[in-house]
């Protein structure tokens, strides 16, 4: 009897706790009727009502005592240019990590290409082409987490089943998971799995994690670390990994704050003037990317060809199709102008004189790539041949062709500090 009069209450008291709709009939004047069709826009915080034919609104939309901002005291508003810093360093982070995955992508196509013209009558039993796409990973379900899941699924675009997040709440991410995403929560199964991963987590959570991982790393696997607090050299030793690209921004004075237009990360880099904004060399916005990023981008691309035992020969043409492939106005049907990769840009003379040309380049340690000064540094500083083209195959990349007019601004006195 008591535990029937206890569901009988428990019943009632779901009843009168769930939340109530506002239901609004349907506008009939006609001068109304622009009206409606703004209206019956619906968030996801509402929901339908079965056979009504009536509109859904949030009633919380547009409140403006329910802002941010709205809460500040005069003296405190002073500091509301950090929310722009934020959401800037955010979205140049998800772009920049959106960029690297698309080379990454086409690499590996290229990879693939050549391989299979090696081996004409054997390429399609040597490898297996599911095997070879690029296969993605997430640590961390936070706000970072869950943006960049969205740009790479949306924007590389990573397909669904080749990109996969570990996260201690994985029941939080049902809006991802309705995407074909696959959450859950074990990082040293998805750290074994992925070619690419992606650390979105809390400086006090990394230890554990680093714990969890560092014997399932593979060699080839790229750590791309967004934890800013943790330094290389000590990300290397928790991870006991070399293959680690971490960008460093540093934000600064005298640019216009541009990156509060857009909430989203995936609507604001369809944006022409942010997407420039994010540009490796552009310092607009005031948020700039150290350039021993590019660097590391590029022995990283180094490594995976090594790990296929590509002869480094191949390897040169290779980066010059990958990175050089989109041209300027100015370069000519020739393309004599056009700058190119030459085996001294990455390894020392005496190194490059003493390697014979069927042999691979040597494994290289992603993070002293990013921490002392490389054959290709002063290249990427001062050659604008060099910082055009990359300019113009970054934005490319994202679907902006540039006129000569349209070339966004090219600073490198911040790059490398």
């Amino acid at each position: 009897m008591l535990l029937n009069t206890l569901q009988s209450w428990d019943r009632r008291q779901q009843t009168v706790m769930q939340p109530k709709m506002l239901v609004m009939p349907t506008l009939r004047n006609p001068a109304l009727r622009g009206l409606d069709s703004t209206v019956r826009s619906s968030t996801s915080q509402s929901s339908a009502i079965p056979g009504d034919s009536g509109l859904e609104m949030d009633l919380l939309e547009d409140l403006k005592t329910l802002t941010f901002e709205y809460g500040l005291e005069e003296e405190e508003r002073c500091w509301l240019y950090l929310q722009g810093r934020y959401l800037g360093r955010m979205i140049k982070a998800c772009a920049h990590a959106t960029f690297f995955c698309k080379l990454l992508k086409n690499l590996r196509k290229l990879l693939r290409e050549k391989e299979t013209s090696r081996y004409p009558f054997v390429g399609s039993a040597a490898s297996d082409p599911d095997e070879d796409e690029l296969k993605v990973g997430i640590i961390g379900g936070g706000h970072l987490g869950k943006q960049l899941a969205r740009v790479l699924l949306r924007l590389v675009p990573i397909p669904a089943e080749r990109l996969r997040i570990s996260t201690r709440r994985p029941e939080t991410l049902d809006e991802l998971r309705k995407l074909g995403i696959q959450c859950f929560y074990h990082n040293s199964l998805l750290v074994t799995w992925a070619n690419v991963i992606f650390l979105c987590c809390l400086p006090s959570q990394l230890p554990n994690i680093c714990t969890e991982t560092h014997t399932s790393f593979g060699k080839g696997c790229i750590v791309y670390s967004f934890v800013a607090a943790v330094p290389i050299p000590r990300l290397k030793r928790l991870l006991n990994h070399t293959n680690i690209l971490r960008p460093q921004y540093k934000c600064v004075e005298g640019f216009a704050n541009i990156w509060t237009g857009n909430k989203e990360v995936t609507a604001a880099l369809q944006d022409p003037v942010i997407l420039q904004a994010t540009c490796p060399y552009n310092p607009a916005g005031g948020v700039i990317l150290n350039i021993k990023w590019l660097e590391g981008v590029f022995y990283a691309a180094l490594n995976i060809c090594t790990e296929k035992a590509l002869p480094q020969s191949q390897v040169l043409q290779l980066l010059n199709d990958l990175f050089l492939s989109v041209h300027l106005e100015d370069c000519g049907e020739d393309r004599a102008s056009c700058p190119k990769f030459h085996l001294q840009d990455f390894v020392s003379n005496v190194f490059s004189e003493n390697l014979p040309e069927r042999r691979p380049l040597p494994w290289f340690d992603l993070t002293t790539v990013q921490l002392r000064d490389t054959p290709i540094s002063q290249h990427f500083l001062t050659s604008t041949a060099l910082q055009d083209h990359f300019t113009y195959l970054y934005c490319d990349s994202f679907g902006i062709s540039l006129t000569k007019e349209q070339k966004p601004v090219i600073s490198t006195s911040f790059l490398s500090q």
